[in-house]
């Protein structure tokens, strides 16, 4: 495994810090193979929730590429999808995840929001909710969202498993920055997202942020208030988050 250069820990919250985002994503993949392995070898299936971003792309080729996975014994989950695409745009977070995981390694049951239908919540909340979940693998947004908990409709005690938001301007633009759209207007302005309690739920959290776009989001989840003016800031409360960066998010976040 690639050692990072630096290490800290912020409240419950561990850090890694490498030097460059391909490094960053295989010591991430690296840890969820073996935290795959580690909970297979005590019980039959797992499940994992993973998010949907081009911050994602190392630690999912890495999970792809790897050998020592049984991923027909994995049920996976994904956090987010808009509100309004076509089932066929390129954009939904359920085909992002299908082209890059899910139907490269075959997982035992793929469950995606079907944001379309009428009780997509309910559907998606049952299948969720019939047993823990294991592993979430996720990043954070600009504006410090997590999923698409946004400043404005982030809520760390949220009684839903799931809800339906409307996206930050933020939030939209940075779709945008990452490629996704061409312009703001292209951007859905609702989305269906898992809740912070239902991600916090998750019993072992792989948190992966690169680039410089990312750095004063991850400088306020460290050095702010655990409140939902950045909603990732309560990964630093817990259990067992490992936070996995590059420099150039990192920047000079902690001393």
């Amino acid at each position: 495994m690639n050692q990072p250069i630096k290490t800290a820990q912020v409240d419950a919250l561990r850090v890694n810090v490498y030097p460059t985002r391909q490094e960053m994503g295989a010591s991430a993949g690296q840890a969820v193979v073996e935290k795959i392995n580690a909970l297979l070898a005590g019980k039959p299936t797992i499940r994992m929730i993973f998010a949907a971003a081009p911050s994602q792309n190392e630690l999912l080729a890495y999970l792809v590429q790897s050998p020592a996975i049984d991923w027909s014994r994995i049920d996976v989950f994904h956090m987010d999808e808009y509100v309004g695409l076509s089932e066929k745009a390129p954009q939904r977070f359920g085909t992002f995840l299908r082209q890059h995981l899910f139907d490269r390694v075959k997982p035992r049951t793929v469950n995606l929001i079907d944001s379309g239908a009428d009780d997509a919540e309910q559907q998606y909340a049952k299948r969720l909710t019939e047993a823990s979940i294991d592993i979430v693998c996720l990043g954070i947004g600009e504006n410090g969202h997590i999923a698409f908990n946004d400043p404005p409709v982030a809520d760390f005690d949220d009684s839903a498993v799931i809800k339906r938001v409307q996206l930050d301007d933020v939030c939209r633009q940075q779709q945008v920055n990452d490629g996704c759209f061409p312009t703001f207007d292209d951007v859905p302005k609702e989305a269906l997202t898992l809740t912070i309690p239902t991600l916090m739920a998750g019993e072992n959290l792989f948190c992966v942020v690169p680039g410089p776009t990312k750095r004063d989001a991850i400088h306020r989840m460290m050095t702010g208030p655990v409140a939902t003016s950045c909603p990732a800031s309560v990964l630093r409360t817990h259990p067992n988050c490992t936070l996995y960066v590059d420099e150039a998010s990192f920047g000079n976040a902690l001393p």
